[in-house]
């Protein structure tokens, strides 16, 4: 389904950033990363990427809360993203733009019928 045969998403106010290219997604993979304040605005901005579930946690924030494509590629890497795409809870209308940008990305979906 393409951005003009969804349905209008109410409730999603921020505006989506989406990289020109997935190949700009050059983040870390280990260690600790902190996000800025306007990233991470409450609670602890500090993630191990090495213990289990943080990374997704990061990806999850960065793609919620980025402000500028320079936000994205420097904190997600692209094929972390690829591999966590289908497992994390996103909003429709952010997953939506992603997917329209990047096909391949829709493809990633989980399907419990598979």
């Amino acid at each position: 389904m393409t951005a003009e045969q969804r349905p209008p998403v109410r409730g999603y106010a921020k505006p989506v950033v989406v990289p020109e290219r997935l190949d700009s997604l050059t983040g870390p993979t280990t260690g600790i990363v902190v996000l800025p304040r306007h990233l991470k605005w409450s609670g602890n901005s500090r993630y191990d990427l090495d213990q289990p579930g943080r990374i997704a946690d990061l990806y999850r924030t960065v793609l919620n809360e980025a402000a500028t494509s320079d936000d994205l590629s420097r904190y997600l890497d692209r094929a972390t993203l690829l591999d966590l795409w289908s497992s994390m809870w996103l909003p429709v209308a952010l997953r939506g733009k992603w997917e329209d940008r990047f096909p391949e990305l829709r493809h990633r979906r989980y399907d419990p019928a598979a």
